[in-house]
C-alpha cells in the first residue's frame, strides 16, 4: 500500500538556483552563461518573444559591438568607465565576436570598426543569444512579468511574478539576475521596471535621461529640413556661447529632430546641459575640408563659370545639397533667384560664414521614445564591479542598461550589455 502511494505521489521539481529578469541582450547572455556552467536557470520575460529591442538596433541591422583596441573602445564609454573595466576585460569585443561567430553568425567590420551580421539581420543575433540559452538548458517563460525581488535579512530567496494567465505565482532561488533594460524604447519591454525593484532593494538611481536621441531646434528652417542627410560635416556642440565638444561625419534632419551619427553622439552632453538650463547651439560646418579663404576661392571660381546672369540657387546647388538650397537662401535673407551679378561683398562674406557655420539652437531634446539607450541607472558604486553582484542585498547581481552605464552610437552600448551579462552569469561571489 505504501508504494503504491508513493508511486501515486507528483515529485516537487528541484528549485533553480538562479532567476534571471529580462531577455534583453544583458538577461540572454546572463542565462545562457550561468545555464552553461551547470545552474539550473529560469529566465523570466514580460514580453512575448526574447530580444525585441535586440531585432530592431541598428535600423534592424544591429551593432554587436565595436572591434576598436580596448583602450580606444573604452574612450566611448560616457559613464562610470572604470567600473566596466572588469567586466570588459572579463569578457570584451574580440570575444563578442568570437562567440557569435561560434553561434553561427557571420559578422563582418565596417567603417568605423562597427561589426554587423553579415546577413544584415538582427534577428540573427538576436535568434543566437536564444539558442545559447535553450542549448545550455535554460528554462524560459514569456509573458511573465515579475512583480517583485524577494529578500529575508538582506540575501535574496525568490521573486514573485504573474503568469501569462494572470495568476500570482512564487519561485524560490538563492540568486537573481536583474537585466530589465532602461527606458528607452518602452514598446520593446524596457518600461524601467528594473529602476523600481532597485530602489526597492535599497539602491540608488541616478537620475534617468534619454541618451543618444534627437535634437530638437527652434530654427525657422527645420520643417523644410526633413529628410536631408548631410554627410562628412564637422559638428560644434556650444553651451552658453563656448565650444564643448566636436564631432565629424553625418548629420540627418527628422520630424524627431536632428539626428545621424554625429547628432546622437552629441546629445549626451546636450541633454544634460539643457537639463542644467544652458543654453545649446549646434553649429554646423559643411565644408570643413576647406577654410574660408579656400571657400573664397572656391566660391569666385563658380561664379565665373556659371557667368553673372545665372541665379544664387545655382550657386547653392553647387555648393550644398538640393534640398538644402532653399532653407540656405531663407536663413542668408538673399533671393535664390537674385543675379548672381548682383550679389554684394557683403553677402558673399554672408554665405562664407553661414556655410562654416550654420547654427542651430537646441531648445529640446527627443524623448525616451527614440533615445537608443538610458542614461542614468542604478549606482555603480554600489555594485561590486568584479562580479556584478549588489553591494546592498547578497545573491542579487545588476547587468546591461538598468546600470548607470553608457556609450556612444557605434555598438559600444551592446557590447556593455553582452560584458556586464557575461560577468553576472558567472555568479562569483
Amino acid at each position: 500500500m505504501l508504494m503504491m502511494e508513493e508511486l501515486n505521489q507528483t515529485p516537487r521539481p528541484e528549485p533553480f538556483d538562479v532567476i534571471v529578469i529580462g531577455a534583453g541582450a544583458a538577461g540572454l547572455m546572463a542565462a545562457g552563461t550561468a545555464a552553461r556552467s551547470g545552474k539550473r536557470v529560469l529566465l523570466l520575460e514580460k514580453m512575448e518573444k526574447s530580444g525585441r529591442k535586440v531585432r530592431i538596433s541598428g535600423k534592424g541591422r544591429c551593432n554587436v559591438t565595436n572591434a576598436r583596441p580596448p583602450e580606444e573602445f573604452m574612450e566611448h564609454v560616457r559613464a562610470n568607465r572604470a567600473f566596466l573595466t572588469q567586466a570588459f576585460a572579463e569578457f570584451n569585443n574580440r570575444a563578442t565576436i568570437r562567440f557569435f561567430e561560434r553561434q553561427g553568425v557571420k559578422l563582418d567590420i565596417e567603417r568605423g570598426e562597427r561589426v554587423f551580421p553579415h546577413s544584415g539581420k538582427a534577428w540573427d543575433i538576436a535568434n543566437a543569444l536564444l539558442e545559447y540559452c535553450v542549448d545550455n538548458g535554460v528554462k524560459i517563460r514569456y509573458e511573465t512579468p515579475v512583480t517583485e525581488i524577494l529578500t529575508v535579512s538582506g540575501r535574496i530567496f525568490g521573486v514573485r511574478y504573474r503568469n501569462k494567465h494572470g495568476f500570482e505565482r512564487k519561485e524560490e532561488c538563492r540568486q537573481v539576475i536583474l537585466a530589465t533594460g532602461g527606458v528607452s524604447y518602452p514598446a520593446t519591454g524596457s518600461t524601467g521596471d528594473g529602476y523600481a525593484f532597485a530602489a526597492d532593494l535599497g539602491h540608488t538611481i541616478e537620475e534617468l535621461r534619454p541618451s543618444l536621441t534627437p535634437l530638437r531646434s527652434s530654427h525657422a528652417q527645420m520643417p523644410y529640413l526633413h529628410g536631408l542627410l548631410l554627410r562628412n560635416v564637422r559638428a560644434t556642440l556650444c553651451f552658453d556661447g563656448e565650444a564643448v565638444r566636436e564631432e565629424f561625419g553625418e548629420i540627418g534632419f527628422s520630424e524627431r529632430g536632428i539626428e545621424g551619427a554625429v547628432a546622437l553622439r552629441l546629445s549626451r552632453d546636450a541633454v544634460d546641459a539643457l537639463i542644467d538650463g544652458r543654453s545649446v547651439k549646434l553649429v554646423l560646418d559643411l565644408k570643413p575640408a576647406l577654410d574660408a579663404e579656400t571657400l573664397r576661392e572656391r566660391i569666385a571660381r563658380e561664379i565665373a563659370e556659371l557667368g553673372p546672369t545665372e541665379l544664387f540657387a545655382e550657386l547653392l546647388r553647387r555648393l550644398v545639397p538640393k534640398q538644402l538650397v532653399l532653407p540656405l537662401a531663407n536663413e542668408l535673407d538673399i533671393h535664390s533667384k537674385v543675379y548672381l551679378s548682383k550679389l554684394t561683398d557683403v553677402q558673399i562674406d554672408r554665405l562664407i560664414k553661414t556655410l562654416k557655420g550654420l547654427t542651430f539652437p537646441v531648445s529640446d531634446y527627443a524623448p525616451f521614445e527614440y533615445a537608443v539607450t538610458t542614461a542614468g541607472g542604478v549606482r555603480c558604486d554600489e555594485v561590486n564591479p568584479y562580479t556584478m553582484e549588489s553591494l546592498k542585498i547578497k545573491g542579487l547581481y545588476l547587468a546591461g542598461e538598468v546600470l548607470d552605464l553608457d556609450a556612444d552610437t557605434g555598438g559600444y552600448n551592446l557590447q556593455i550589455a553582452f560584458s556586464t551579462g557575461r560577468l553576472a552569469g558567472l555568479l562569483k561571489q
